[in-house]
């Protein structure tokens, strides 16, 4: 008897265990859920242009976009983001990429995260853990740990705040060996 009780018991955890799944397109699909995409793209590229001239192309892996029941419409980026910003001869002037990123549309400001690298035309690539780009003032910026690294050194701060082509830069908290020329100062 005691047996026929053990074996009904397991039965019924595995049976129960068994049948619970976690599979988050059921989950979202929730009424009650308020947070859910109102669009989801994958493999996706978006251009953006002023007066007909190509600025900036944005690619993402896959694209969540954010609309409803939300204060700020946003979009995540959850496998990935590589942005390429031109110059006014559409030339590129710089590249940006990272595991993650997130956009807010009436900010028009994206929070990259994990693995951020921005390479520049000449050759300096920054390397740090989150970056915030600012489409509107054309700037990038972060509190966060940064290594630059040039052709000839390897510059380490927390803090740094540029342009959005990386080609003027300020750095917070200098831990790394600047070499300076003789009229440098």
């Amino acid at each position: 008897m005691l047996k026929l009780k053990l074996i009904v018991f397991i039965t019924a955890i595995i049976y129960f265990f068994g049948s619970c799944t976690n599979d988050l397109k059921d989950v979202m699909a929730l009424p009650g859920n308020k947070k859910s995409p109102s669009q989801v793209g994958d493999s996706v590229t978006l251009l953006f242009t002023d007066s007909a001239q190509l600025k900036i192309v944005l690619k993402a892996n896959r694209m969540l976009i954010f609309t409803k029941n939300v204060t700020e419409p946003f979009t995540i980026l959850p496998k990935g983001v590589f942005v390429t910003f031109f110059d006014s001869e559409e030339k590129i002037s710089s590249t940006l990429k990272a595991e993650y990123g997130i956009r807010y549309d009436q900010s028009k400001k994206m929070e990259a995260r994990y693995k951020v690298e921005v390479l520049n035309k000449n050759g300096q690539k920054l390397e740090t853990e989150k970056l915030t780009w600012d489409e509107n003032n054309k700037t990038i910026y972060t509190d966060a740990f940064v290594k630059i690294t040039t052709a000839d050194q390897i510059i380490m701060g927390k803090g740094l705040k540029s342009n959005q082509d990386f080609t003027k830069y300020d750095i917070k908290e200098v831990t790394g060996t600047i070499k300076l020329k003789n009229n440098e100062l």
